[in-house]
């Protein structure tokens, strides 16, 4: 009895850090590009969206959102989740909780978010979802926070139709892809500048989700207390994280 002491407090332990690690991110690479990806269980999670504080001023930061927190309450995991405008309202349609923001854009405009399709990441309880926007105006899913971006990077298991094998323009990219049941959210950043296609592939290919939406490009950002890693720049308009509780 005395010889199992010690594994089997080696496998508690172990067992208490599993439990307390909200969301598993890691370093990878893809085709010879490097990325990081954070992979959230919407099931047991508390995934959510952040924009404004209580007083309706935009938080902005990573840290700003992490102290807004109650006590014992803490930042797990966070990146920037949608197209925002100078004022850092959102370009398109946002839920959070009662509070909604913006419309829903259904037309093609300029820029990435208008390059048709476009679409929504929404969060229920228990599931998080990417939905095409005209799939989500037939469906309208009752969210409990939902911010629309675009383009879409996979729908249905195909990547989009505008993207090239053989195009030139490269970026930091960010986005989120979800399993067809609705319970693995996978977020991913780029560390090096990647095509749409490149980007589109690693949720198609190597992460094996049917659905993902691109959250933006130049102003990517991480929040990965787990790798030691919170990126610092540019004030944000929607945020996507989960709160972990000590």
């Amino acid at each position: 009895m005395m010889r199992l002491a010690a594994p089997l407090a080696a496998l508690a332990a172990l067992c208490v850090a599993q439990a307390a690690a909200a969301v598993d991110c890691r370093d990878i690479t893809f085709d010879d590009s490097p990325y990081t990806i954070c992979e959230v269980d919407a099931q047991q999670e508390d995934l959510r969206l952040f924009l404004r504080d209580t007083k309706g001023a935009p938080l902005g930061q990573f840290s700003i959102i992490d102290r807004s927190l109650p006590e014992g309450q803490r930042l797990a995991f966070a990146m920037n989740a949608g197209m925002y405008h100078m004022d850092r309202s959102p370009v398109g349609f946002y839920v959070e909780g009662d509070h909604r923001e913006g419309r829903l854009l259904t037309g093609a405009s300029a820029g990435n978010f208008g390059l048709l399709p476009n679409g929504v990441f929404c969060i229920r309880s228990g599931r998080a979802d990417v939905i095409e926007t005209l799939g989500f105006q037939a469906r309208q899913p009752a969210c409990a926070y939902a911010s629309q971006s675009g383009p879409m990077l996979v729908i249905d298991g195909a990547l989009h139709p505008r993207f090239l094998a053989d195009g030139t323009s490269r970026f930091l990219r960010n986005g989120v892809g979800t399993s067809a049941d609705g319970r693995r959210a996978v977020f991913a950043i780029s560390n090096a500048p990647v095509t749409f296609h490149a980007f589109g592939r690693l949720f198609r290919d190597h992460l094996k989700l049917p659905s993902a939406l691109y959250f933006d490009g130049k102003i990517s950002r991480l929040h990965a207390p787990q790798l030691g890693r919170s990126d610092p720049g540019f004030w944000m308009g929607p945020v996507v994280g989960v709160v972990a509780r000590d």
